[in-house]
């Protein structure tokens, strides 16, 4: 099997070479062969790293893309892995899209100010502001 160098992957994946090393070191790619202190690489690193990509795409952060691929029992499916973390992220998600709404409502209010001191404006941003305790 036809091995490729750090910059063939680079240039198929379309990232940079720095950024598989950094996948590299933080343990969401396995560590690649070496050979006279070059790393080789073989095809199936291409599909490790859009896995990554696709990962991050979607809100996962580094360490949860790490616990993804390699904390779970040899054998665990993808789908059992995806469904952990799928929940949370979800959760994350909706208290961001909460909070996008709030910002996008004051803005949109602003967009109307006739406030003559600021004290009158954070009057209205308050009142638009969901409580704290909401989940």
């Amino acid at each position: 099997m036809p091995y490729m160098s750090i910059g063939e992957v680079a240039d198929k994946a379309g990232i940079a070479a720095s950024a598989i090393r950094f996948y590299e070191r933080q343990g969401v790619l396995p560590a690649a062969q070496r050979v006279h202190g070059r790393r080789h690489y073989q095809a199936d690193v291409l599909e490790h790293i859009r896995i990554v990509q696709m990962a991050q795409a979607v809100g996962f952060s580094i360490e949860e893309i790490r616990l993804l691929l390699h904390d779970f029992p040899a054998g665990t499916p993808p789908s059992l892995r995806w469904q952990r973390f799928a929940g949370q992220k979800l959760t994350e998600i909706d208290a961001l899209l909460r909070r996008a709404n709030a910002i996008k409502q004051i803005l949109q209010q602003g967009l109307q100010c006739q406030c003559a001191t600021f004290t009158e404006c954070l009057a209205i941003v308050d009142a638009a502001e969901p409580p704290a305790s909401e989940p």
